[in-house]
C-alpha cells in the first residue's frame, strides 16, 4: 500500500471495565492506523480517556465493508473521518 491509498477501517474488538472489579463491557473499536501496534496504543490511549480502568482487547482486522446499522454505521465514518470510534455493548452471559 503506498501512501496515497486510502487506509482500511481497523477494528479492534474485546472487553472495558468502566471501574476495576466492576462488570464487563464488549467493546469495538474502529479507527484508522497505519499499523496494528499504533492502531492498539490509540486505542487504549482513547479507552482510558473516556474513563474506562482496564480493557482486554482480544482481535484486530480490517472491516471489509460498511456496516450496514447503527452505531456501527456512525462508529465507522467517524474512524474514517479520523476519530477513534468506541461502541460499547452488554456482554453476553
Amino acid at each position: 500500500m503506498n501512501d496515497n491509498e486510502e487506509r482500511p477501517v481497523t477494528i479492534i474488538t474485546g472487553r472495558v471495565w468502566r471501574r476495576k472489579g466492576g462488570k464487563p463491557e464488549g467493546v469495538h473499536v474502529m479507527l484508522v492506523a497505519p499499523d496494528d501496534d499504533s492502531a492498539v496504543r490509540r486505542a487504549l490511549e482513547s479507552l482510558a480517556a473516556e474513563g474506562f480502568a482496564e480493557a482486554e482487547l482480544d482481535q484486530i482486522g480490517d472491516m471489509e465493508g460498511v456496516p450496514d446499522e447503527e452505531p456501527h454505521l456512525s462508529a465507522y465514518q467517524g474512524a474514517l473521518e479520523g476519530e477513534v470510534s468506541i461502541v460499547t455493548f452488554d456482554e453476553p452471559v
